[in-house]
């Protein structure tokens, strides 16, 4: 029975297929059996019975052992047991209907894929199990004992998120989970720690219970901040302080400086009405033109590329000088300001509200609606200006700031040199990141309260909070900045806690998930 191994103690005494199972009869060999409780031999046989165990499918089929098994008299005089059945090695098992090697296969499924898609999985198998009885065989398993463990790592996972969280603890050694805890304060983690005193580092992230838990459970043990959630909250810091100067993102486009200590504007580079009027008088005979061509007012609008409601406006009247503003009668408040203002509308400038703001510096001290009215025409009338450039979003902009230079296209390198160069405080905060990234990279974490300083002095106020968490935990971040431990493994079995909660639906109670992520690695 070389394809049975754990046949190998008894006689085989008959192998048929039975319907679409595999019957085995055998029977045990030897005249002696060993007490389970005195370990005495024994050899007289009290009675005999049938044992029927289910075992590993061959080809598909399901596997039945029909066994004779004996029970014996003990003999010795001061042992409890009058009677005991006898077991035989590798294929009997106390109350056990099945044998081991199908036990530990409905073990190694339950672990896999827990309930009803381990029942599934095991019939396709050939062994008959349900999923109550697949869960069962799961809970059973024995935890295996601990060993010493010098270096660990926690986290916190969600048992129901937002509500109800537990606590995972690695081997960092080994990268194996060791124990589920099923909460994550203070007091849950120092009671853990205390029963293991060989614990010399503790990898965590920044959370405060677990800096007091490992600080009472394990004083002596050295805690190592992560280095990624350090760098993650540098990251959301940067980019709060992006938000903060949004302004800075977008490129200047106007090169006119307006100033109190200015008392003329510019010079004309040409005479800006007399445009303006020739422009009106052709826009205004070439609409007039394809309308007498029987052009409608949309055909008319898409050949000139003008707005519809211009090209109505220059169809309705009908002398193109009724179109002009600037033939006015009288004086106004307006006048020693309107050449500035037609040389900035041909310049593209169209918004009424800068126009006020700018003339106002150079002592206006009208009203802005008779600015408006001023420009309004003017403006329908000028050219359109050129798109302004779209700004870069403050993710891009975070991204061109935290990521190493060499990962950044050469776009991006040039709209961070521009955007450096007219933002002295991305520029400050720039330094900052590339300071501490070399910190991070190189290990030099005997410079981070150099940093701190740097930061909380220079720094936008994102970062100066940034620079004082780590000054409260200045500890841990040394450590976590200058030794080579980090939580990337812990990270990795929590993403696994996440899969096996997602197979079992979300309805596994904490000890059957307890067995799963500690067992099954």
């Amino acid at each position: 029975m070389a394809l049975f191994p754990h046949l190998d103690s008894v006689d085989v005494l008959d192998v048929r297929r039975v319907g679409a199972t595999i019957r085995i009869e055998a029977r045990p060999r030897g005249e002696r059996a060993s007490c389970p409780r005195c370990a005495g031999e024994a050899r007289r046989v009290h009675s005999r019975y049938r044992r029927q165990l289910a075992d590993t499918a061959i080809g598909g089929y399901p596997v039945l052992i029909d066994i004779r098994v004996r029970r014996f008299f003990c003999d010795t005089t001061d042992c409890a047991a009058k009677t005991f059945t006898e077991q035989i090695s590798g294929l009997t098992l106390p109350w056990s209907r099945r044998t081991p090697a199908a036990a530990a296969m409905i073990e190694a499924i339950g672990l896999a894929v827990a309930g009803r898609a381990g029942a599934r999985l095991a019939n396709q198998l050939g062994v008959a199990v349900g999923r109550d009885t697949v869960l069962r065989t799961v809970r059973a398993i024995p935890d295996r004992p601990v060993e010493e463990v010098p270096v660990l790592g926690i986290d916190d996972f969600a048992l129901r998120r937002g509500h109800v969280y537990g606590t995972v603890v690695i081997d960092m050694t080994t990268r194996t989970p060791i124990d589920l805890l099923p909460d994550r304060t203070a007091d849950t983690v120092a009671t853990w720690l205390r029963g293991r005193p060989e614990v010399q580092i503790v990898c965590r992230d920044r959370a405060g219970a677990y800096a007091d838990g490992i600080g009472t459970g394990a004083p002596e043990a050295t805690q190592v901040a992560d280095r990624w959630h350090l760098w993650h909250n540098l990251v959301g810091a940067v980019e709060k302080t992006v938000i903060r100067h949004r302004a800075d993102l977008h490129t200047p486009t106007e090169t006119t400086v307006v100033g109190p200590n200015r008392t003329t504007p510019p010079p004309s580079t040409g005479p800006v009405e007399n445009r303006i009027v020739t422009r009106t008088i052709e826009r205004h005979a070439a609409v007039h033109e394809l309308l007498t061509q029987g052009r409608t007012l949309s055909d008319v609008s898409r050949i000139l590329e003008l707005d519809p409601k211009t090209v109505r406006r220059f169809a309705r009247a009908s002398d193109a000088h009724a179109l002009i503003s600037t033939a006015r009668k009288g004086r106004s408040i307006l006048d020693q300001y309107a050449p500035y203002l037609r040389e900035r509308i041909d310049g593209g400038c169209l918004d009424a509200a800068r126009l006020t703001r700018e003339i106002t510096a150079l002592g206006y001290r009208g009203s802005a609606k008779t600015v408006a009215r001023f420009v309004y025409p003017l403006r329908d009338a000028a050219a359109p200006a050129p798109p302004r450039p779209a700004a870069p979003s403050v993710r891009q902009v975070t991204g061109w700031l935290t990521r190493h230079p060499d990962r950044l296209t050469d776009e991006d390198r040039t709209g961070r040199q521009a955007l450096l160069t007219r933002s002295p405080a991305l520029a400050t905060t720039c330094r900052l990141v590339r300071d501490f990234a070399e910190i991070m990279v190189g290990r030099r974490g005997h410079k981070v309260q150099e940093w701190i300083a740097r930061a909380r002095r220079d720094g936008a106020p994102a970062l100066r909070s940034f620079a004082a968490g780590l000054l409260r935990d200045l500890d841990a971040v040394t450590a976590g900045l200058t030794m080579a431990y980090s939580s990337g493994p812990v990270e990795g079995h929590v993403n696994r806690i996440k899969m096996l909660k997602r197979q079992m639906d979300g309805r596994a109670n904490f000890d059957l998930l307890r067995k799963r992520v500690v067992h099954y690695v």
